[in-house]
């Protein structure tokens, strides 16, 4: 099932049911008032959910109409928990090699994973708001999974069980303080406004065999200002979800809504294309000498969207623009 929220002046907003083909939603609050409410009831609140799914397909759910995309907020607007990988290591690879880093020693057994801030998602349509273009604005185009209770010490096949939902992620990105914070050595926090999110979280089953292995095995295209970026597909994640949770999970329990990111998607084949704008730069300083595209400004759009080979729309289009305070 696919499951979004609505605007309704609370600051988890109103849960809502959406047809397999983004056109209809009908309001959920009978059996969970948010998208949080539910995940922290799911055994209960699943099946209910689910029933109501069903009505949305055939059209009989009470209050079903027409689905506006320009209001929807992010799937969960503020969670518990924030955590974002980097799981393609092929995108770690290119920046190592272009900057001339020694590889970290646990870099392919181990993965890398920071703590985001998770109190102010953005909708789909809602606007980048960043205070300068000399931050080097940058979009990362993700997968991530959102889970119920973890606990401590959960193993990564056992932490596949706990994924309840799957969400496509645009991870706003500001380069220019990035490596001033990592030096010093407590994690982003200036570097990383506020991430959005695609319209719709989707239960696992909607991507059929798609989802494999932990992995969303999907294309993700990325564009800026109607050109591509690129389409790079989510089967080459190096640590599967179950991995990054367990990794998460190692000392502490995850609370249910926990949204755990893959990190920029990434492919070998550069015919892919990429996934961010850092990723395109680097690989043209490692072919040309000199990086040549660049970061974006003011007025500038980036639109991300997963779907089936047939056209049919998963999460929805993450359609956002970056704006002046």
């Amino acid at each position: 099932m696919k499951l979004a929220t609505l605007p309704d002046g609370t600051e988890d907003g109103a849960l809502i049911v959406v047809s397999r083909d983004l056109t209809r939603a009908a309001p959920a609050r009978a059996i969970a008032p948010s998208l949080l409410a539910a995940l922290r009831d799911w055994a209960r609140a699943e099946p209910a959910l689910s029933a109501l799914a069903a009505q949305v397909e055939d059209g009989t759910a009470p209050g079903l109409a027409p689905l506006d995309l320009e209001t929807i907020l992010a799937p969960l607007p503020r969670a518990p928990q924030w955590l974002d990988g980097s799981a393609f290591l092929n995108h770690g690879r290119l920046m190592d090699q272009a900057f001339g880093n020694p590889p970290l020693p646990d870099f392919e057994t181990h993965p890398l994973v920071y703590q985001g801030a998770s109190d102010d998602f953005l909708g789909a349509r809602a606007p980048l708001v960043t205070p300068d273009e000399a931050l080097f604005i940058d979009c990362e185009g993700e997968y991530g999974v959102v889970v119920d209770e973890v606990p401590m010490g959960t193993g990564p096949e056992a932490a596949l069980d706990h994924i309840r939902l799957i969400v496509q992620i645009n991870d706003w990105s500001l380069r220019q303080p990035g490596p001033w914070e990592l030096k010093r050595g407590f994690g982003f926090l200036q570097a990383k406004p506020s991430t959005g999110f695609a319209p719709c979280a989707l239960t696992p089953d909607e991507l059929g065999g798609h989802w494999r292995g932990g992995r969303v095995c999907l294309p993700l295209r990325v564009e800026v200002n109607g050109a591509l970026l690129g389409a790079p597909d989510g089967s080459e994640m190096d640590f599967h979800f179950g991995q990054i949770i367990a990794h998460a999970a190692r000392t502490r329990r995850l609370t249910a809504g926990t949204i755990i990111g893959s990190g920029t998607i990434s492919n070998k084949d550069r015919a892919a294309g990429s996934a961010c704008i850092t990723e395109a730069r680097v690989i043209e300083k490692i072919d040309k000498g000199a990086p040549e595209r660049a970061f974006l400004s003011f007025g500038d759009r980036v639109r991300m969207e997963c779907s089936l080979a047939d056209g049919t729309p998963l999460f929805g289009a993450i359609d956002q623009r970056v704006v002046r305070p």
